[in-house]
Parts: C-alpha cells; sequence; structure tokens
C-alpha cells in the first residue's frame, strides 16, 4: 500500500479508499464491518462516508452508513487507525428528511457535524466535505455550463469561517469539497487565503476510463494547488468490471437495481467498455486491473474510493495494486478515449 498526505493537511491517506455508501442497503451491517476489517489487514486507512448514504438516499435509511461504521468503531476501537472522511448533503437534490434548510449556513454545518459525530461514535471528523455545490451548476452526468435561474448567495467566507471554528474545536481536522468544478475549487482557494482560512485539502469526484472530465479543468487545479483528487466511481458502478458484457445483467449488480444510474448504459458507454476491455485482454489483464491501474498513475490523484458489495470485490480491487501500465497499453487507451470521448460523465 503506498501512502501520501491529503493535500497540505499533514494528515497521512493510503492511495486507496474504502468508499461505504452501500452500507445499509446492499450491505448489512455485518457485512460492512467485514469490508472494515478486511480494508485495514491490506493497510487501507482512509474510510469516507456521508450523512445522507446509504444510496440511494432514502429516509428509511438516512444516516444508516454512519451508525454501521460507528458501531464498527465502537466495537474494534480503532479510531486512531483511521482517516474518516464524511460529506454533508446540500440543497438542489431535495431530501428534506436530513434537515429544514439545506442551505450550507453556520447552523446547518455545525448541526450537521454534530449529528455525524454522533452516529459515527467519534470526537472528530478527520476530512468534512461540502458534498455538492450549493449553487445551481451541472453535475451528475451534465455536460457544458447551462445559465439557470438561482438564488444562490455566495457565502464562502461563512463557511470557511465556520470550518475553521470546527477546526479550533476539534470536531473536524480538514475540509474538501465533492462534485466541484474549477470555479468553485479556485472560488474557495482564493477566500481562504485572502482571510487567512482553511484551504480545501481535497475534490472528491467522479473520475475512470468512461468519465475523464475531471482532466479538463480540475486536473490542473488539482496539481497546482495541491488539492487532489479523491476518485469516486473509478470501476462506473460496476460497468468496468466487465460483468455487464454479452447482455449479461447480474441480479444484485448496482447498474441492476439502480436502473437510475442511466449514464452508464448509454451505448457509447457499453461499446467503449468493450474497446477497453480487448485493450485488457491483449496485455494479460482483467478489465478492473486495467480501469483501476490508469486511475492510480495520475499525478492530480489522492486516492482511488473502491466501493464493493463483497470482500471478493474488494479483494480484487485490492490486487490491482501490483498492475503497472506501459506505454503501449496507455498508447491504446488514449485511442479509444479518442473514439469515445467521456461518454459516461
Amino acid at each position: 500500500m503506498d501512502f501520501t498526505f491529503l493535500g497540505s493537511s499533514g494528515i497521512r491517506i493510503s492511495n486507496l479508499c474504502l468508499g461505504t455508501m452501500t452500507f445499509g442497503q446492499q450491505n448489512s451491517e455485518a457485512e460492512g464491518h467485514s469490508q472494515l476489517d478486511a480494508a485495514l489487514d491490506v493497510g487501507i486507512n482512509f474510510i469516507d462516508t456521508a450523512e445522507m448514504y446509504p444510496v440511494p438516499a432514502r429516509e428509511a435509511t438516512y444516516g444508516d452508513t454512519e451508525r454501521i461504521i460507528g458501531n464498527w468503531l465502537k466495537k474494534s476501537g480503532r479510531r486512531s487507525d483511521i482517516v474518516l472522511a464524511s460529506k454533508i448533503a446540500g440543497p438542489n437534490r431535495g431530501l428534506p428528511y436530513i434537515r429544514e434548510d439545506m442551505r450550507y449556513t453556520p447552523e446547518t454545518i455545525r448541526l450537521s457535524v454534530e449529528n455525524s459525530l454522533s452516529r459515527l461514535q467519534t470526537d472528530y471528523i478527520d476530512l468534512y466535505q461540502l458534498h455538492w455545490p450549493a449553487r445551481k451548476m451541472n453535475m451528475f452526468g451534465q455536460l457544458g455550463f447551462v445559465a439557470q435561474e438561482d438564488e444562490w448567495e455566495d457565502n464562502t467566507f461563512d463557511i470557511l469561517q465556520t470550518a475553521q471554528k470546527l477546526i479550533e474545536e476539534g470536531k473536524i481536522r480538514a475540509i474538501g469539497l465533492s462534485n466541484e468544478a474549477p470555479w468553485g475549487v479556485m472560488r474557495f482557494l482564493e477566500e481562504a487565503k485572502h482571510h487567512g482560512l482553511p484551504r480545501i485539502q481535497s475534490v472528491q469526484n467522479p473520475y475512470s476510463l468512461l468519465n475523464r472530465t475531471y482532466e479538463i479543468g480540475l486536473a490542473e487545479c488539482s496539481l497546482r494547488e495541491n488539492v487532489p483528487l479523491l476518485a469516486y466511481s473509478p470501476l462506473a458502478f460496476g460497468r468496468l468490471t466487465g460483468k455487464f458484457r454479452n447482455g449479461q445483467q447480474p441480479a444484485e449488480a448496482r447498474l441492476t437495481l439502480f436502473p437510475n444510474f442511466a449514464r452508464y448504459n448509454s451505448p457509447e458507454a457499453i461499446a467503449a467498455t468493450e474497446a477497453y476491455a480487448e485493450i485488457a485482454s491483449g496485455h494479460g489483464l482483467t478489465l478492473t486491473e486495467l480501469s483501476l491501474a490508469f486511475i492510480r498513475r495520475q499525478p492530480f490523484v489522492g486516492s482511488t474510493i473502491l466501493g464493493a458489495t463483497s470482500l471478493t470485490q474488494l479483494e480484487e480491487n485490492i490486487k490491482t495494486l501490483s498492475v503497472t501500465l506501459d506505454a503501449t497499453v496507455l498508447r491504446e487507451i488514449e485511442a479509444v478515449q479518442k473514439r469515445f470521448p467521456n461518454p459516461a460523465p
């Protein structure tokens, strides 16, 4: 296992991170605990969750993922062994059962932190992230920029000032963004620099062979500003494992259970997957190995978030750490990207 630092925070994280959004939906509490144990056993120290998990978000299961992790922390006593990340849900996505006021304000941020701390049964969260921007913008499969009527008021200063107070109180250690665009990243960095407030330390966005939109503008922000990407959906909801090839539809797979995640089901995404599978096969690799090794080699990636519904899947993903892609493989990957540019953004 390789390790790096989370931006300039001094927090040391493994280059693989255990994602937990299936805990409480596709995975039982016992299965979630087994995944946590297995991840730590191989050296993963980075665990990511969110107050709205599990996914898909439902009032009946809201907060269950954090509760499952909290019970594991209490049972295992291994809080000091992990870097724990969570997220606050924001406006424009519904979810009124989480909070009456879904904006990011000093009051709602503090309330969400306190509630997460209670569910997680811990005194502090290492990385606290805004799950998505409060302003109306394109995300979750949308490309381009479309101007929209938006009542959002820029309160970046208030958010960072609240983060500073929570850091001083020892309730969080660092802050990050998620599902962000270059403007949002630079806006937070600008405000932090101008007022001497905490810098964002990471951006958690989707990144995979089927979605390389992060490279267009955000990768430069990550490299020049030392704000690494925490890459989620690296296997495109399982599409890049190959288990949906040849018309297969595994009953317990996410794309079978949740067909509303349509961006991974487009004809272009399926065709690109076939092309990548041919590359993998031609070089004695599995599609999973090709997909995860590609992400891990990118200099702007701090950690790759693995989401698995079984220990077998998790172990297969972890084993890809031994895979390195040579120049020939990389050239072939770029050729497919030119044919099918970002088919699942």
